[in-house]
């Protein structure tokens, strides 16, 4: 019972123990106090209570009580860290016990096996126990040494065999009522999935086990030593690091297992090196180590060694010392047939070729490339490489290309298994080094054509294909609705009191932590063989007069890459870091400009803008020519505001993340009827004073025009706003109209359901609206509606995002730079979506001053112009003050429509 209701049996434990029990029967009732308190509370007291079960046990003169208790009592001392006794009180258990209960001891003993790390001593008690505990038809504890078994393959390696185990056992449970041993099983099925490569499907599993041990108020420290594990292959390090100190805290606050501590160090370790926070990661791990070393850990010692000496390099302190060290690392992983032995390999052979050290090297670097032929999709990486610096150390770039080539072919398949676009944009991190190892072999062996395409190889990838589609869920709906709601009331409560509401804004952040765990559990559709990026094709779309500048980084400095009139040529300009710097100067002035009185910082502003073009154009600002520009910045260049530099003040420019991307929006077809939907939200300063003026000047048009009616997808869509949506005639889906004018949503019309159903398919859309740009969560961001927020994950509901959006409000354009060279942000979520281009802002305006830039660039637009041509013309239309000028300057034009 005290794994399938552990309250209950410890309160049933202390009743029995106030009616003065037998000695036998006192002894089960202080065993299941221990077994409570080692796993839910304190370990002390679980020590106390399991010695006094002993006693009681040799006073009953059982053996076999005695035999059991003292399995138990090992288990506990393990997890207090004092291994020696506990092991040898598992030799007494042993010798004590017989037949069916030794097994039952045998399988717990091969548990602390596992604990510590000697798999082959867990599978050989296995081996003894399961024949016997079969013969006695003890479904419990065979069910348990089956999941035992199948954790230990994996441990090391061995999938197949544990997805055979966890299969037997999870048939054995369903015949069961131990619910905690249940939940246990989804947990490890979680961990099967991650071992596979099934990110999505162990996020999915993990959080169920959590549900579950929650309605046992079971403590969940194994599950967030796994699900940062998890987390951490997807790219998310900074949540992994968050989880597992708070587990190391509320360990502590119960005087919790050491063996658990050790464990969370260990990934608290690993998660703060691949969040670029060294120091952390040195001292999570250099406690690691002294844990598992007291604990007699080795397996465990040895693989939190392998992380202190990353750390130690990530902090710049490489030396011949820890060439030896890394190496020994490696040595015992593969030893211990460990998974990680290749990444030890690895480490050795980068730091001996930092110091020069070929030869060595090349040895530990042919160790590493072997994982490149099998294993899951990151020890294959982790080979290719390994693969990729034995060929630079040997001066073969075409083998550098190669080998990255590779690599990155398996990053791709695995993000592609990823359905949600955060995880695709963050698992590129994974790549980062392979890419920057091409470019670099590219600059210097095949010209500027060879470094555009390995430049575009890993930039913006995540929008060479629409995420999936999230899943008509009903839970999911419904929660996005209370979010919506809830923030809809936040917002009031700050509005009208002028201060926050604590109580709706904790309601909120749960909400937005369901939706997108929800959302994290979508599992990708199709494969990486997306289309390859074609020089060629890009330049013939160029033309003659269109230029596109392409910005690389190499090792911190810019290079320009000027596409156009058939070929590409390569100059190179300023330091990232300082470009980056001046950027955000920029970015203060512009604010200041949004209001009156700030007229001074003008010349400042415009004198940045020269700067910040030397920095990212230098002498390629020269040979521009005189047509169009398309500038495709690196992920953290993007809060520059193009228009601003000298060079480009006065051309038609438009802003692409890749060029693979714009091609995309260039060849991306208008769909038929040209409907057009004006959005005004509640709450801007201006009022939207733009949207009623567009509506009245539009002419009526005749012919027909596209009905969204209502589909299972838009779930409470379908009569939220009272109407039940329009329904479409039968015969074609179109409707003729006599007033052909724009659909305009405002007031209580522009509430979420109705503005997606509207906007959907639609060939132009205008939101006026206040824009929130959430840096914490990108895919957060929203646009405020008359019922709470527009986010990103409403826009990815979309069958096909509009043709061509403005976005006339606030912090649009704004963006998360995360993985390798990825933007999660409002206007990314578009462009992969079916929209062709985007206008939208990158710094705070003037509400009043964006009237009439958007009332000329509609103008732009009726005339025939392409967003960017009327955009142009839009700027050059408004009045000359500063207010004016800054508001021009702080929209860009996004895609190629």
């Amino acid at each position: 019972m005290v794994f399938a209701a552990p309250n209950e049996a410890l309160a049933r434990a202390e009743e029995l123990l106030g009616a003065d029990p037998s000695p036998l029967h006192a002894s089960v009732a202080h065993q299941v106090i221990g077994i409570w308190q080692r796993d839910f509370g304190d370990t002390r007291r679980a020590l106390a209570h399991l010695r006094r079960a002993r006693e009681l046990a040799a006073r009953a003169d059982s053996a076999e009580r005695e035999a059991d208790v003292l399995a138990t009592l090992g288990v506990a001392l393990v997890h207090a860290g004092r291994t020696r006794e506990g092991l040898a009180a598992f030799e007494r258990g042993v010798a004590r016990g017989t037949g069916h209960t030794r097994a039952r001891v045998l399988y717990r003993r091969a548990y602390v096996w596992w604990v510590l790390g000697r798999h082959g001593e867990a599978l050989e008690d296995v081996r003894r126990a399961v024949p016997v505990l079969r013969q006695a038809d003890d479904v419990i504890w065979t069910a348990r040494a089956l999941t035992l078994r199948a954790t230990v393959h994996l441990a090391l390696g061995a999938v197949e065999r544990a997805d055979a185990d966890f299969t037997a056992a999870e048939a054995l449970w369903d015949t069961t009522g131990q619910e905690h041993d249940k939940a246990d099983a989804v947990e490890s099925r979680g961990l099967a999935a991650f071992r596979s490569g099934d990110v999505p499907a162990a996020l999915r599993l993990l959080d169920e086990a959590e549900e579950r041990y929650g309605k046992l108020g079971t403590p969940t420290f194994m599950l967030s030593v796994r699900r940062c594990e998890v987390l951490m292959a997807a790219g998310l390090a900074t949540e992994a690091l968050a989880e597992a100190d708070g587990a190391i805290a509320a360990l502590d606050g119960i005087g919790g297992q050491s063996t658990r501590k050790a464990e969370l160090l260990l990934v608290a370790a690993r998660a703060a090196r691949l969040a670029g926070d060294p120091q952390t990661s040195l001292a999570r791990a250099a406690l690691a180590v002294r844990l598992f070393a007291g604990q007699r850990r080795s397996w465990y010692e040895t693989h939190a060694r392998l992380v202190l000496l990353e750390a130690r390099v990530a902090t710049g302190r490489a030396s011949g010392r820890m060439v030896a060290d890394a190496a020994a690392v490696a040595e015992r992983l593969a030893a211990f047939g460990a998974p990680a032995a290749p990444e030890a390999s690895l480490l050795a052979g980068r730091i001996a070729l930092d110091l020069g050290w070929t030869a060595d090297a090349e040895r530990h670097l042919a160790v590493a490339a072997r994982s490149r032929h099998g294993g899951p999709p990151l020890a294959r990486m982790t080979g290719w490489a390994a693969q990729a610096l034995r060929a630079r150390a040997a001066g073969s770039a075409r083998g550098v290309l190669e080998a990255c080539r590779r690599g990155l072919d398996v990053l791709d398949d695995h993000r592609m298994t990823l359905g949600a676009s955060e995880l695709r944009a963050r698992a590129t991190a994974q790549g980062a080094e392979l890419a920057a190892l091409a470019q670099r072999a590219s600059l210097v062996s095949g010209g500027p054509r060879r470094l555009l395409v390995w430049s575009e190889r890993w930039r913006a990838t995540v929008l060479s294909a629409p995420p999936t589609r999230p899943p008509a869920d009903p839970v999911l709906l419904s929660t996005m609705t209370a979010f919506r709601e809830l923030a809809a009331r936040a917002e009031e409560a700050r509005t009208d009191g002028g201060r926050p509401a604590p109580a709706l804004e904790r309601e909120q952040r749960r909400l937005e932590r369901e939706i997108r765990s929800r959302t994290l559990h979508m599992r990708g559709e199709g494969s990486g063989d997306g289309d390859r990026f074609d020089v060629g094709r890009l330049l013939d779309r160029l033309g003659d007069d269109l230029r596109l500048v392409e910005l690389a980084v190499l090792d911190g400095r810019v290079h320009v890459l000027l596409c156009g009139q058939g070929r590409v040529r390569r100059f190179e300009a300023g330091l990232l870091a300082e470009a980056e710097r001046e950027a955000e100067h920029v970015q203060a002035g512009l604010r200041r400009l949004a209001h009156p009185g700030g007229e001074a910082r003008l010349p400042l502003v415009e004198a940045a803008g020269a700067r910040l073009q030397e920095l990212l154009l230098g002498p390629a600002a020269a040979h521009l020519g005189n047509g169009p520009v398309v500038v495709v910045p690196p992920g953290r260049l993007h809060r520059v505001p193009w228009a601003l530099l000298p060079a480009l003040r006065e051309r038609v420019l438009s802003v692409s993340p890749s060029a693979s991307s714009w091609l995309r929006a260039k060849e991306t077809a208008p769909p038929p009827g040209g409907r057009q939907v004006l959005v005004r939200g509640p709450g801007l300063a201006s009022g939207g004073a733009e949207v009623p003026q567009l509506a009245d000047r539009h002419p009526a048009r005749g012919g027909a025009v596209p009905v969204s009616a209502p589909t299972e997808r838009d779930g409470e869509a379908a009569c939220a706003d009272g109407d039940g949506g329009r329904t479409a005639e039968p015969d074609d889906g179109y409707e003729s109209r006599a007033d052909a004018r724009p659909i305009v949503l405002e007031g209580d019309e522009a509430r979420v359901p109705r503005v997606l159903r509207e906007l959907d398919g639609a060939a132009l859309a205008h939101i006026a609206a206040h824009g929130t740009f959430r840096a914490d969560s990108p895919l957060f961001s929203s646009l405020r509606m008359a019922d709470g927020p527009l986010i990103v994950h409403d826009f990815e509901r979309l069958d096909r995002s509009p043709y061509r959006i403005i976005l006339s409000c606030c912090d649009t354009a704004r963006f998360a730079s995360v993985g390798a060279d990825e933007l999660l942000g409002l206007v990314t979520a578009l462009l992969p979506l079916g929209t062709a281009g985007v206008v939208a802002c990158s710094a705070p305006v003037n509400d009043a001053a964006v009237v009439p830039l958007m009332l000329a660039l509609h103008k732009g637009l009726d005339a025939g112009l392409s967003l960017a041509e009327a955009l142009r013309d839009a700027r050059a239309a408004l009045p000359g003050d500063a207010v004016h000028q800054a508001t021009g300057w702080a929209f860009s034009a996004f895609g190629a429509a």
